[in-house]
């Protein structure tokens, strides 16, 4: 069996620009491909961040019906204030207001790192019934050097005029307790309005944002 061994520096890919690259059967065996269904849209990097929005055709952010569904990852998050929340809203006026009504739900898993303590519960102050605040996407973060969450929010079809914006969200986080817990929160919900949801803002139920990165993809059709 032969093997062939490819001089990366011999490609050309001038011709290939913005697109990728994919075997085929053919001699040369490439071809030009579409990108893959998860595209990058936008990268926000907190810096003591009061909020950190992302609105459609602002800073090249997309948030309309190009894509059916949107990814938020939202990568070590760090509050700068002792007990705060990670929370999030939506707006239909372009980030002039963040104050869709929401009904939504909260559940956690948890347990200690002393393990002497754990639980799955359902989290009542936590949820939402026809509300317009802030959605805690989590409980009271550890403001320790190494504290801080990571997760992911989907949000599907936010430029329907039909339907209700339905959300999903699971992370882990380093809860703020003398005896720290991974805390693993799932929540879900939908935001009660048929118009078009354009922007989304993250933020701390108090102080802010100290460090972290959230990155917005969106999802193409199947």
């Amino acid at each position: 069996m032969a093997l062939t061994k490819f001089n990366y520096n011999s490609f050309d890919l001038t011709t290939a620009a913005s697109k990728g690259l994919a075997f085929n059967s053919s001699a040369n065996g490439f071809e030009t491909s579409s990108a893959g269904s998860m595209t990058l849209i936008k990268t926000l990097t907190a810096s003591s961040s009061s909020t950190l929005s992302f609105v459609d055709g602002s800073s090249s952010v997309v948030l309309d019906n190009t894509y059916p569904v949107y990814v938020f990852k939202f990568i070590n998050i760090h509050g700068a204030t002792k007990h705060a929340h990670f929370t999030f809203n939506m707006s239909t006026d372009s980030g002039s207001n963040y104050n869709v009504t929401k009904t939504t739900t909260y559940f956690h898993a948890a347990n200690n790192e002393g393990d002497s303590a754990t639980e799955v519960a359902y989290q009542t102050p936590s949820d939402l019934a026809q509300s317009t605040d802030f959605h805690r996407l989590t409980n009271f973060l550890n403001i320790q050097n190494d504290g801080s969450c990571s997760g992911t929010l989907t949000l599907f079809n936010p430029s329907s005029t039909t339907f209700v914006k339905h959300f999903i969200s699971t992370s882990n986080s380093m809860s703020y307790t003398s005896d720290p817990y991974s805390l693993n929160p799932f929540t879900a919900g939908y935001g009660n309005t048929t118009s078009t949801v354009d922007a989304i803002q993250f933020k701390m139920s108090s102080g802010n944002i100290d460090a972290g990165t959230i990155k917005l993809y969106g999802i193409k059709d199947s």
